[in-house]
């Protein structure tokens, strides 16, 4: 028993490496167990779909590492596509309906972080209310009847470059701006060193305040990105958008080798961890299973994932 608990906490201290190697086993199942996993096309939609959840959860990430959690982002991409398609549709500018509904997620992360900041909310009761608020707003907004949208967020969306997603790529590029950021720049130093000892930060002169309030309209910001793109794939902004989303963005994070408890945590390992949780939704679609077992998967994941967290702090603890 004491073996397999050194084994299960190895993978805890390695976790970008052991959930490569989940993904690596999930890929080369598939490719024996489904004739239709290697094609290019069925490749490149499982990039299409890792991306929008792998966007929002590098905001996220920033947000835990800080001792923070955001359960709103999922509303927050609903109400940004609703409001950049409203814009859209009553003024025809493209322009100011992208702009409007990147600022709708600016805002909302901004609100969020003034929660915690200034009135000493807890950031899951601060966020669990804007998601009641933002969904409501996108729902009112509507009257539950979807919007269409194109244009340049439908490109974002559904278009391809060299036959290679957009968003795909644009998660990339997203991805090495951020890890460069976390880990080359002061602010970025900043968050960790607020996530790992809040006190000894304030006395090194870091201003926690600020950095949290950051933290939060960036992961605001990405999230009404990602309602953008969901929206544009789609050609419709649905006031639904994004339901559910925050469990699969929560689950990359902390399975990428992100703690709950802050101060550590990988931008690599939360692009892995997001392509993982598309492959394990692809497999469900390609095998023929019910949809249903995907919540069961989703929930059995995120267990796992904060279950070696758990091992690996008691074992630094020990």
């Amino acid at each position: 028993m004491e073996s397999s608990l050194s084994f299960i906490r190895g993978l805890g201290r390695h976790r970008e490496a052991s959930v490569f190697a989940m993904l690596a086993a999930v890929a080369i199942y598939l490719s024996f167990a489904s004739d239709y996993f290697l094609e290019p096309r069925n490749l490149l939609n499982v990039g299409r779909q890792a991306s929008v959840v792998a966007i929002v959860a590098l905001g996220q990430a920033l947000v835990i590492i800080a001792r923070g959690i955001d359960l709103s982002v999922g509303s927050i991409i609903g109400l940004s596509a609703v409001v950049a398609a409203v814009l859209l549709r009553d003024t025809g500018s493209e322009t100011i309906g992208i702009a409007g509904g990147l600022a709708t997620g600016l805002a909302c992360g901004v609100f969020n972080g003034v929660l915690y900041t200034r009135f000493r909310i807890n950031p899951f009761i601060a966020t669990l209310g804007t998601l009641s608020i933002a969904r409501g707003i996108a729902l009112l907004m509507t009257g539950g009847i979807p919007v269409p949208f194109g244009g340049i967020a439908e490109f974002i969306g559904a278009g391809r470059i060299y036959n290679i997603p957009v968003s795909f790529l644009l998660m990339i590029v997203l991805a090495v701006i951020v890890h460069i950021f976390a880990n080359r720049t002061v602010t970025g130093r900043e968050i960790y060193a607020i996530g790992d000892n809040p006190k000894a930060a304030r006395l090194a002169g870091v201003n926690i305040r600020y950095i949290r309030l950051f933290v939060f309209a960036f992961c605001g910001l990405l999230a009404g990105l990602g309602g953008l793109i969901l929206a544009g794939n789609l050609a419709s902004a649905d006031p639904n958008l994004g339901m559910g989303y925050e469990l699969d963005v929560i689950a990359a994070v902390i399975l990428g080798g992100t703690a709950l408890s802050g101060g550590r945590g990988s931008i690599i390992g939360v692009i892995i961890g997001a392509l993982l949780m598309a492959l394990l939704n692809n497999a469900f679609v390609l095998l023929g299973i019910s949809a249903y077992w995907q919540v069961v998967t989703k929930g059995l994941v995120i267990i796992f994932a904060v279950g070696l967290d758990g091992l690996q702090r008691g074992g630094d603890d020990d």
